[in-house]
């Protein structure tokens, strides 16, 4: 049997979509419980928003469930943290059986050295975000934040969520992608040919030819309206984008 490796992002899973929770579920059921499957990796973004691990709720529990489910049957789950579930910590991973990795990692892909990322980092031209970025992701924001009371938080993230949408509303596409010089950064970094990343929601592959090498950049999308995930084996990556079955 062909050993897969499937890379997701950008569920934003919340209370108001359970649409896109019960297809997560059904694609766990269809593609990774009792299947070949070497890794499940979440590349960040797959909570809409993240208080701290003790804000647990119906949905947060039934998530750890089916994801520790998938982890005891055998396949590994990996979790790089995105903009929105930045604050997840040990304990909530845990309890759904999942590595927290760091911001950006290089695995063994089938013999290919890649790179994996939430990819926000990449979307340079958003300078105002870039400035957050650094402070949400330095090492006293996220303490103090945590420190606070559960309420608080709540009220912040429920700020800060309507802030980025009239953010984001008021930008040009192109400073919400990433820029092609801080992709090629990346590369050269890890010294590697292969990236994959969720964060914009563009689902599409890019190839860029630099010094004779090609270099290979796969977007995952969200889950407004499909299903999409990129399935890895030793021959081919595949990303697929597979439309929500209508009610």
């Amino acid at each position: 049997m062909t050993r897969q490796t499937y890379f997701i992002a950008d569920l934003h899973l919340s209370e108001n979509r359970p649409d896109i929770t019960a297809a997560f579920f059904q694609f766990l059921d269809a593609h990774i419980i009792d299947q070949d499957v070497d890794a499940l990796y979440i590349l960040g973004d797959f909570f809409e928003v993240w208080v701290g691990d003790d804000y647990v709720t119906e949905l947060s529990t039934e998530v750890a469930k089916h994801l520790k489910a998938v982890r005891d049957n055998g396949t590994p789950i990996y979790f790089v943290h995105g903009n929105r579930d930045f604050i997840m910590r040990d304990k909530y991973a845990k309890q759904a059986g999942m590595t927290l990795l760091t911001e950006q990692v290089v695995i063994d892909l089938y013999g290919t050295p890649t790179v994996i990322l939430h990819g926000d980092e990449m979307c340079t031209q958003d300078i105002e975000y870039q400035k957050f970025r650094k402070k949400a992701r330095g090492w006293w924001w996220p303490r103090l934040m945590l420190a606070m009371p559960l309420w608080y938080r709540r009220k912040v993230a429920q700020n800060a969520r309507e802030k980025s949408k009239m953010n984001q509303a008021g930008k040009a596409l192109e400073i919400l992608d990433v820029t092609e010089q801080a992709v090629l950064d990346v590369f050269a970094k890890h010294q590697v040919t292969n990236m994959i990343h969720g964060h914009t929601h563009r689902p599409d592959v890019h190839h860029y030819q630099i010094n004779d090498q090609t270099l290979t950049r796969t977007v995952l999308g969200d889950w407004y309206t499909q299903g999409s995930y990129l399935v890895v084996t030793a021959q081919a990556q595949n990303l697929i984008n597979e439309p929500f079955a209508q009610a």
